[in-house]
């Protein structure tokens, strides 16, 4: 594992994990804003920027309150923006200065978190259930303080075998109880399509669900949330995404 910083200031010094550096410029290009409010930045990715802010706000006083760290994010079906949704989420509450963030990529089939950030993993998640690789070995830091990555290089043929094997359970637990300042997101796969979600949702605290504006079924919801209720796993809340909302400038 590498070690977690003792400063969670300004100038974080990472001694294991590698480092991905990535041009803002492309990041924002692939829908990721890492400052909002910059000066002259497009006015659509301020926006962008101050609802994740906001989500951000909202998750952490239910995870606080709770005594939770550990987060799913998913939605009904594919192609709802669930991934950009939780880098950027991740990247909102690693802005804060109290804690880290941890983002996993368990979308095992179909992993592509690290294509956001340009890099290409050679030592995936799969790796360390395996044993053939140790977890340090693995983590990534995308340029960004705060915020480490755990990707998937994928695809895994039995990947809903592997969310539920007692490994991925003694990987979750390790990963929970090791920095009590760190909040863990998983990115997960689609959950009516596969049962590789609901294999895996037992072990985390709670689940943030992904819909789009216009697109996801009423029907394909309550399906959701009738799974996640059968894996006894709580809801924490919906995120409406690709809504075209033009909130006001302040002041």
């Amino acid at each position: 594992m590498s070690r977690e910083p003792n400063n969670l200031g300004m100038n974080i010094r990472y001694s294991e994990t590698r480092v991905v550096q990535v041009a803002e410029t492309e990041l924002l290009r692939r829908g990721i804003v890492v400052r909002p409010g910059t000066a002259g930045q497009d006015a659509a990715v301020d926006r962008l920027g101050v609802s994740f802010n906001m989500l951000r706000t909202q998750v952490l006083h239910r995870l606080t309150q709770k005594g939770w760290n550990t987060l799913a994010v998913t939605s009904p079906q594919a192609n709802t923006g669930k991934t950009m949704s939780a880098i950027n989420l991740a990247i909102s509450m690693a802005r804060e200065l109290h804690h880290t963030v941890l983002l996993v990529d368990l979308d095992l089939r179909k992993p592509k978190m690290h294509e956001y950030f340009g890099f290409t993993p050679t030592i995936g998640i799969e790796d360390i259930l395996d044993g053939s690789a140790e977890l340090s070995s693995a983590l990534v830091n995308p340029g960004i303080e705060r915020l480490v990555m755990l990707p998937a290089k994928g695809p895994v043929w039995n990947s809903a075998e592997l969310l539920a094997s007692p490994a991925m359970a003694q990987l979750v637990m390790d990963l929970k109880s090791r920095y009590p300042s760190r909040f863990i997101l998983f990115d997960m796969p689609p959950l009516l399509p596969t049962d590789d979600t609901i294999a895996f949702v037992p072990h985390v605290d709670c689940v943030l669900l992904v819909i789009e504006d216009g697109r996801t079924l009423r029907t394909d919801i309550e399906r959701s949330v009738g799974l996640l209720n059968g894996a006894s796993t709580p809801l924490l809340g919906t995120v409406l995404n690709k809504a075209d909302v033009r909130q006001p400038t302040y002041p």
